[in-house]
């Protein structure tokens, strides 16, 4: 779901942000270079026992949206196991279509080079037609600077 909230600009939200549940929150891109097509935002993992975040370094959101699109594209499903990278490999993400009309998406945050000290990985489930393609389009509207 894309928000606007009052002291980040434009939010995506993905995965259950009640109970247990860990959730994503895509948030703040930024140009740090002006004109350039390097694109920033964070990141954030939020759940009961973690709390997360990194920025995502990118050259112009590095294809994430036509990657979730080619997801609903093939929303029929797919053999093995899809990736996707941010540029500087701080953001990371898998997607396997299983049986049931779903797809797993495997989300990977790691800590900025040099240190990468760490990682956190969580997996959320979308539907595979029009739940991944609300995801795709929040995504892509976020990268272009747009809230809904």
């Amino acid at each position: 779901m894309i928000a606007d909230d009052a002291s980040e600009g434009p939010v995506v939200r993905v995965g259950d942000p009640g109970g247990q549940a860990v959730h994503l929150l895509f948030c703040e891109p930024t140009r740090p270079y002006g004109d350039e097509p390097t694109l920033d935002f964070i990141v954030r993992a939020r759940g009961r026992w973690v709390s997360v975040e990194t920025l995502v370094r990118t050259w112009d959101g590095d294809g994430l949206d036509a990657f979730l699109s080619g997801l609903v594209e093939d929303f029929r499903g797919w053999e093995g196991v899809r990736t996707w990278h941010s540029l500087e490999y701080d953001l990371t993400l898998s997607a396997e279509h299983r049986s049931g009309g779903h797809v797993h998406l495997t989300w990977g945050i790691h800590d900025r080079a040099p240190a990468e000290v760490w990682h956190f990985e969580t997996t959320t489930v979308h539907a595979a037609g029009e739940d991944m393609q609300h995801l795709a389009d929040e995504v892509r509207a976020l990268l272009a600077g747009e809230a809904e």
